[in-house]
């Protein structure tokens, strides 16, 4: 999958099981401040997928951290796309749940050992994540977030969009909800997916 986006990364380090690339992948994606409804919204999606999908994200606070956290907690299968070297834990408190993917399941990098994360990591972190996937799943976000890059980057390469709607009076459905308004599948009923 990664060979047909725009710019792939030229190598890949690893830690964990590297057969994973090679199997269908689902990106869920959205606020590191996210709330509850996003916690709900996980629970409820990633035990219905983890048996067709491999759960991808990208290791950071609030939605990455749940999706990753309920892949495991199901059985499932993730990859973890994170944006320093391997030995580096961003953020520090997903130290345990970092070594806990690299152990069943992956984590990738292009980032060589020692390097530390920096702010133009994480769109770089963000087309692997889109890229690895056929599918990108946003909970939420905000009208300008990390999760929308990804989106935007999955629509590129001709993967799927899907967003989870929110109220219209809060700021991290804005995101989402603007998604859907620019042509993004709605989810809607879980199922569905």
């Amino acid at each position: 999958m990664l060979r047909t986006i725009y710019n792939p990364p030229a190598l890949l380090f690893f830690e964990g099981n590297i057969a994973l690339l090679k199997t269908e992948c689902i990106a869920i994606v959205g606020a590191r401040q996210a709330s509850d409804y996003s916690f709900r919204c996980i629970s409820g999606l990633v035990p219905r997928l983890v048996n067709r999908y491999t759960i991808v994200s990208g290791l950071a606070k609030g939605v990455d951290s749940w999706a990753h956290q309920t892949a495991l907690k199901n059985q499932g299968q993730t990859i973890a796309v994170i944006g320093s070297g391997l030995d580096v834990t961003y953020p520090k408190e997903n130290f345990h749940l970092q070594a806990e993917i690299m152990k069943k399941g992956l984590v990738i990098t292009e980032y060589p050992p020692m390097t530390k994360i920096e702010p133009w990591h994480f769109p770089q972190r963000n087309r692997i994540i889109a890229g690895l996937s056929q599918k990108v799943v946003v909970t939420e976000a905000k009208k300008r977030s990390g999760s929308l890059i990804t989106a935007d980057l999955a629509l590129e390469n001709n993967r799927d969009v899907l967003a989870i709607p929110g109220r219209i009076d809060v700021n991290l459905s804005a995101g989402c909800n603007k998604l859907i308004e620019e042509g993004a599948i709605p989810l809607i009923n879980f199922n569905d997916l």
